[in-house]
């Protein structure tokens, strides 16, 4: 059994083959959200955050390979299990190609996709959990962040005070610098969310960091927003 519910998108079109793996996935501890289209897949995904997709290749609506390209337009740290009746070496590759994590070919030994989707969710859950690079400060142009004391120094020279969640989100993105961080990642490192909220809340974070942080807060140097997907540092 697992300690802390990882979260499972089952995207199958097969009610009896939905519910069969529902069941036996949530007996190892697994809180699985079932999906039997691909459009309605998308829609889950873009409410709350999952460990992991299985996802059926032949789905109503939108097919697994069309799911598969438009999560990684956005998310390319979400492990996706696909799942075929096409055993062919040429489909297989397809599916990896278009950002199939791995690949399991129907019918399928159920103690093998139950090891496949808990190695794919541990693996996934050493990125979240990656130990801090960071010393207990860092600075950038004019500007220091002591992440012990959560004590900061502006662009002009005045001592402000941070957050713990202005600390971390700070923390998040300088260890990440030069990438873009996925909103999804970013709410649930630093805020906990599981189901993503409504609100423009990390949007305010970055306008205050622009603020205390950028000479010139229309014309960013440090925080960038990247449409649709994330944020990113650069020194």
């Amino acid at each position: 059994m697992i300690e802390n519910k990882a979260c499972i998108l089952l995207v199958e079109d097969e009610e009896g083959l939905n519910e069969t793996l529902k069941l036996n996935l949530e007996m190892e501890g697994y809180d699985v959200t079932s999906a039997y289209a691909g459009d309605e897949a998308l829609t889950e995904l873009s409410k709350a955050h999952f460990d992991l997709m299985i996802l059926d290749i032949m789905l109503p609506e939108i097919d697994g390979i069309t799911v598969a390209q438009t999560v990684r337009l956005s998310n390319d740290e979400l492990p996706i299990l696909m799942l075929s009746a096409k055993n062919s070496g040429a489909d297989r590759v397809l599916g990896l190609k278009k950002g199939a994590d791995d690949y399991l070919t129907k019918p399928f030994n159920l103690e093998e996709l139950l090891l496949r989707v808990e190695k794919l969710i541990q693996k996934n859950k050493k990125i979240y959990d990656k130990e801090s690079t960071l010393g207990d400060t860092y600075s950038f142009g004019n500007n220091l962040i002591d992440f012990k004391s959560l004590d900061a120094i502006t662009y002009d020279g005045k001592k402000i005070k941070l957050s713990k969640k202005e600390t971390n989100l700070l923390k998040l993105l300088i260890e990440n610098k030069n990438e873009v961080v996925p909103r999804e990642k970013i709410l649930l490192v630093v805020w906990g969310y599981n189901v993503f909220p409504t609100t423009r809340t990390v949007d305010n974070f970055i306008l205050m960091f622009r603020k205390h942080f950028e000479e010139n807060s229309k014309q960013s140097k440090h925080f960038h927003s990247v449409r649709g997907i994330g944020y990113k540092f650069t020194d």
